[in-house]
């Protein structure tokens, strides 16, 4: 079973119909007893920084998150679920990240383009370099650079070990678009929005 995280953010229903449609059994919940139970969890996360951080310590769900993560349950982040692995943004500064991964979500400088970045974008698969010591991506299996992804997004992650990041896209600068170490992973774009590849992407994550 994999549990939908729901703390009042994200394209729950949309996330839930994706991976339902590609094999996962998927409950949603805000239940810790459902988390500790599934054999995934997924993170959506759709708006500010702190305003997802603040709604998700409301449900008191974040040591058991975190809990999970120390015992390798995989997770998936989605948009700003990705950013909230990280420990902090420049979007919401006062606000602590889960700090899941070290680094920090910074504003996209985007050379005179269009700020939030909105819209379908190409992804360049990373980390090629360092396969022997991190390995290839489980998530981004079976795609290839040049492979379109939606994003909706002000904010991008720069991770303190670049290693971390599986893909990236250019938007004025090279921006994050998926990260992934051990049984966490996330994607900056929404795949439940991106047509086959997306779905290619939920998949993986199911069969994990």
């Amino acid at each position: 079973m994999i549990a939908l995280i729901d703390y009042g953010v994200g394209n729950l229903y949309s996330v839930e119909k994706a991976l339902s449609f590609v094999g996962g059994e998927v409950k949603l919940t805000r239940e810790a007893a459902d988390l500790k139970r599934a054999d995934k969890l997924v993170l959506p996360g759709v708006g500010a920084f702190g305003d997802c951080m603040k709604n998700l310590e409301a449900t008191g769900l974040i040591p058991t998150i975190l809990e999970q993560v120390l015992m390798h349950k995989p997770l998936l982040g989605i948009c700003v679920g990705l950013q909230i692995l990280f420990e902090r943004s420049e979007e919401s500064p006062e606000v602590r990240g889960l700090g899941v991964f070290k680094g920090e979500v910074k504003k996209i400088r985007a050379g005179g383009l269009k700020v939030p970045h909105m819209g379908w974008n190409s992804i360049k698969i990373g980390r090629k370099d360092n396969l022997v010591k991190y390995g290839a991506s489980k998530l981004m299996a079976g795609l290839s650079d040049g492979n379109y992804f939606y994003f909706v997004h002000s904010y991008h992650a720069v991770p303190s070990n670049e290693n971390l990041i599986t893909a990236t896209t250019d938007y004025g600068e090279k921006v994050t678009a998926a990260v992934e170490l051990g049984s966490i992973f996330a994607t900056q774009f929404h795949p439940e929005k991106s047509g086959d590849v997306g779905l290619q992407v939920l998949k993986n994550f199911v069969q994990i």
